[in-house]
């Protein structure tokens, strides 16, 4: 079910977003391969790192997400699920063939799976 992992988000201030794609840029060494006011993303050796602007959560601790990679979205959820997770949302779709969706596992902690049909299996 699961394919590896795939994706890490930070959350950002909305405010501070272009400084820290401007930051994640030299940090990575790689300039940002989408790069929108809702997110912008960097392709690291194959891996995606993203950052999300969030009022919230940015900058706060635990602000930093990682995503496991699935096959199908909705039948991955359904087995963590049944297994015990906690659906914290509906599966979202974030554009371009992209769904994600994050659950608590039975012990608090987030766990964030993605369908991404631009990474292969």
């Amino acid at each position: 079910m699961i394919l590896g992992l795939r994706t890490a988000q930070s959350h950002v201030k909305p405010a501070d977003l272009e400084r820290a794609r401007d930051w994640y840029a030299k940090a990575l060494g790689v300039q940002p391969y989408f790069n929108e006011p809702f997110y912008v993303g960097f392709n690291v050796g194959g891996f995606e790192f993203g950052l999300v602007p969030d009022e919230e959560l940015g900058g706060q601790p635990g602000s930093l997400y990682v995503y496991w990679g699935v096959m199908e979205i909705h039948s991955a959820l359904e087995s963590l699920v049944v297994i015990g997770a906690k659906k914290l949302s509906e599966v979202e779709e974030v554009g371009d063939g992209i769904k994600k969706v994050s659950v608590l596992d039975p012990f608090g902690n987030r766990f964030g799976i993605i369908e991404n049909p631009h990474f292969g299996a």
